[in-house]
């Protein structure tokens, strides 16, 4: 038996855990749980699918971290000593990773991805892809469960793993559907009178300035930090990091660009900033594909996570479509825009404020690169009419003051503290002036807030991760949020077990 718990490395719909010695931390993703990983994996397409393991295809593909290569190698001498056929992407995106499973020329049964997203250099992880999308949170759980038993050697001659660029095909493929959407064909250059930054933050996502843009005819000189480097030495590559989009910002404005781009580092999100060095995430930039995904399909219904502001639910309101707020995680949001078409439900959108936005007609996969390429094409359009794409979302308003704040929960059973300490926290609330609770909501408390705390909106709620309380508030007057702290210091001065010193 392994002395670590593999079942500790689920992430939700992922597995994720330290592929680096850390001061702090002894790493757990190793080669023999990685081995083990693989026969779950195994054990668990077996039990799905009616393929040989000899007919069975999986790509593999990772972002620059330094331990993404081992991880890689690992996996392959698992899947070839069984007689599976691996094709090794290299360096690669998620969204990619699952594209190998609908692309003729890779037809993959399984993609993985080799990514722990924008966390720091000692974390590793995994995503798994199948032809019909990323494995559940109950896969996930059922794999980690039959990890601990080799899959038996099934006779088949062992295979060597074979080389495939699945980026620029995957770049191909973007570059042929931001022409179709533009409606030009192989000899035009759609973007050729517009300068465009990349900041890939030294994750996977270099490949969007080059192999996408340049091709299209788009000046992308100023990008920055293209080069894939798992140390990360410049900034997190985080789409919805403050210093991480300051940069760009920064890069747009000295390089005098029309607009800039950022990716996380597998590129499954990004982030746009206008020419004049506005940041275009979280509300802005559901306000922004919105209104693109709005104007195609009229009416349609946007999924959103809980922390969405109530601005963008009115701007949504306003041009005929429709806000359905859901809980956090990206797995989640995307489920629920599935299940609201099987329900007769218009949905072409499902989108977390963290920059998670999937598209129904690209097989609601949460795909930065598609998001981008998505937005570029409109701004190529409006451009003709000396527009910018960012003039979509002139008319969301702004609040005046945003603040998060995070509780630490210091007592181990600390789910269950967190959902006691809500329910007190809604009692609190029906018995304080200027906060009311908003009914029906599906994750944590939510509160308007009005005076004499000002106009705006609150929401606490349990982090999906970590052993804290998440506060998000926000206000459309200035100087009102540190009032509305000092309020909520009454009611966490008895939370004895959660620590309150942030606010």
């Amino acid at each position: 038996m392994s002395t670590i718990d593999l079942k500790a490395l689920q992430n939700g719909s992922d597995i994720r855990g330290f592929a680096l010695d850390t001061e702090k931390q002894k790493k757990n993703l190793n080669e023999e749980t990685i081995k083990k990983i693989a026969h779950g994996l195994i054990h668990w397409w077996s039990g799905k699918s009616e393929k040989e393991l000899s007919e069975t295809i999986i790509t593999i593909g990772h972002d620059s971290r330094l331990t993404g290569p081992a991880i890689k190698n690992w996996l392959t001498e698992v899947f070839t000593k069984l007689g599976i056929n691996v094709i090794d992407a290299n360096m690669a995106t998620t969204p990619a990773l699952f594209m190998s499973t609908r692309y003729k020329n890779f037809q993959s049964d399984i993609g993985i991805m080799i990514t722990a997203s924008h966390l720091p250099m000692e974390y590793n992880g995994l995503k798994f892809f199948t032809h019909s999308g990323g494995l559940e949170h109950e896969d996930i759980e059922s794999l980690l469960t039959l990890a601990e038993e080799e899959v038996e050697g099934t006779g088949a001659a062992e295979t060597k793993a074979v080389e495939k660029d699945l980026l620029s095909v995957y770049a191909e493929d973007l570059v042929g559907k931001i022409r179709e959407a533009l409606n030009v064909d192989d000899s035009k250059n759609p973007l050729s009178n517009r300068k465009i930054i990349v900041d890939a933050g030294n994750g996977a996502g270099g490949f969007f300035a080059d192999k996408v843009l340049e091709v299209l005819g788009a000046d992308t000189s100023g990008s920055q930090f293209l080069e894939p480097d798992g140390t990360f030495p410049n900034h997190e590559p985080n789409p919805d990091n403050k210093e991480a989009m300051k940069s760009i910002s920064d890069a747009v404005l000295e390089n005098e660009a029309d607009l800039g781009i950022i990716f996380d580092t597998d590129v499954d999100r990004s982030a746009i900033v206008d020419s004049k060095g506005n940041s275009i995430n979280r509300n802005n930039l559901i306000g922004l594909i919105g209104a693109i995904v709005l104007d195609e399909n009229p009416g349609t219904t946007i999924v959103t996570n809980s922390p969405v502001s109530d601005h963008l639910i009115q701007f949504v309101e306003e041009m005929g479509g429709k806000v359905d707020r859901y809980i956090s995680g990206y797995r989640n949001v995307i489920n629920r825009g599935i299940s609201l078409n099987e329900e007769g439900i218009d949905c072409a959108l499902a989108i977390e404020t963290s920059g998670h936005a999937a598209l129904r007609e690209n097989y609601f996969l949460d795909d930065g690169a598609y998001l981008a390429a998505k937005i570029i094409a409109k701004e190529a359009e409006m451009a003709e009419d000396n527009k910018s794409v960012t003039d979509l979302i002139k008319h969301l308003e702004q609040p005046a003051e945003i603040e998060e704040v995070r509780f630490v929960i210091t007592d181990d059973d600390y789910k269950e503290l967190g959902m006691e300490t809500l329910e007190r926290f809604a009692d609190w609330v029906n018995n304080t002036d200027g906060f009311t609770l908003v009914p029906d909501n599906l994750e944590g408390k939510r509160v308007q807030i009005s005076e004499p705390y000002g106009k705006g909106w609150l929401l606490l709620r349990m982090s999906l991760h970590e052993p804290k309380l998440v506060l998000q508030i926000e206000n459309d007057h200035a100087g009102t949020i540190s009032a509305i702290k000092d309020k909520l210091k009454t009611f966490f001065h008895y939370e004895s077990r959660i620590d309150n010193s942030q606010l």
